[in-house]
């Protein structure tokens, strides 16, 4: 199995207000293409040769892991982001209510998370095995499926995501980061995990699915 990267789900400069298309091009085309081609190469000869993403994520260590890791992490975040505006549907706002007690609650907590985390990674927003919402912070690759969580939403907090457009000051780029986000998506992922049947330790279609 031939892993490939992913199609860009807008054009390079449809982020051009937030985030530049030379941003982009660099992040995508270079970083996460890097990441694609590591895995494709690590893989060979080995027992994950044949195995999806995911697979390899619950299974290997070392750089193939790593690699496999940051393969599903930027999927996610491109993925989630959009040039259009859009909104968080009913059942999110809901449960964003039900568990941060408002939008801008949760926004503050989830910023104030990707502000503090000390160097390079990520920061999910992900349902724990009891159906809640919780923010979770990772550093470098690690990656939240290992912990049986199931994820929604997530933003890169490694430089390269933000460096050429706002330098050193992650903050500003988290604040517009926020005004891209594609809830479309968020909201997606959240009506599809639903129907998975928790707690479940992989996303590679091996779980249990339950009645609604």
């Amino acid at each position: 199995m031939t892993h490939t990267l992913m199609p860009l789900p807008f054009p390079e400069d449809a982020l051009e207000s937030y985030i530049s298309a030379e941003t982009i091009r660099y992040h995508y085309g270079k970083h996460h293409q890097g990441y694609v081609n590591n895995v494709n190469r690590l893989k060979e000869g080995t027992p994950f040769e044949d195995k999806s993403i995911e697979e390899i994520i619950m299974g290997a260590d070392g750089a193939l892991y790593n690699n496999a890791s940051q393969v599903y992490n930027h999927d996610f975040y491109f993925k989630g982001m959009s040039g259009s505006e859009t909104e968080p549907s009913a059942l999110l706002q809901e449960w964003i209510e039900r568990d941060f007690g408002s939008m801008e609650d949760f926004k503050k907590t989830f910023i104030d998370a990707a502000a503090a985390l000390f160097g390079s990674g990520w920061v999910w927003l992900c349902i724990e095995a009891n159906e809640s919402l919780t923010i979770t912070p990772r550093s470098n690759a690690d990656n939240p499926l290992n912990d049986g969580l199931y994820p929604l939403m997530v933003c890169d907090v490694w430089e390269h995501a933000y460096y050429i457009d706002y330098r050193n000051a992650r903050a500003d780029y988290l604040e517009k980061w926020w005004k891209l986000i594609n809830w479309d998506f968020v909201s997606e992922n959240l009506g599809n995990a639903r129907y998975i049947e928790f707690p479940c330790d992989d996303r590679s279609g091996e779980c249990e699915f339950k009645e609604q």
